[in-house]
């Protein structure tokens, strides 16, 4: 039986303030449209920490401290590749905001994002993002068709 399978390491993290707001960005792509939180790839050879912190300064202009892991969103995508997302939170950081490439980056109260339409799922990581007593959001099914399952 194989034990090994292709993956595609990401990760996304939730920057919050002693305010109760949340840093979003807001993604425009071909294929997608909406708030989501910073984040991105892991290059290879390259700690998930250190992924992290690289992907919020590119994205945001933050440099974080300390990430807390909350837990992990997956998936296997139509080539059979498991995706997985490493979902973080940081409330320690320093510098000034600016958007990039990437999106419109700005600060919102978590209770407005809370009242919004979900995005990629986004009202199922917020439980795992704000402390519920789940770890991972599994999305099972097939393209188009996933139900997202929280563990």
């Amino acid at each position: 039986m194989e034990r090994t399978e292709k993956v595609t390491l990401t990760n996304m993290c939730m920057i919050y303030d002693e305010k109760g707001n949340v840093l979003v960005e807001e993604k425009i792509g071909k294929d997608y449209k909406g708030l989501i939180f910073p984040g991105g790839h892991v290059e290879k050879d390259e700690p998930i920490v250190d992924s992290v912190i690289r992907e919020i300064y590119e994205e945001t202009g933050l440099t974080i401290s300390n990430p807390e892991l909350c837990g992990i969103k997956h998936w296997i995508t139509e080539e059979g590749t498991r995706y997985i997302v490493f979902l973080y939170k940081a409330g320690t950081y320093s510098g000034n905001v600016e958007s990039s490439s990437e999106g419109k980056v700005f600060w919102m109260p978590l209770d407005e994002l809370k009242a919004k339409k979900p995005f990629w799922h986004m009202d199922k990581m917020l439980e795992l993002f704000c402390g519920s007593p789940y770890s991972e959001l599994f999305l099972e099914g097939e393209h188009g068709n996933r139900n997202p399952v929280l563990k």
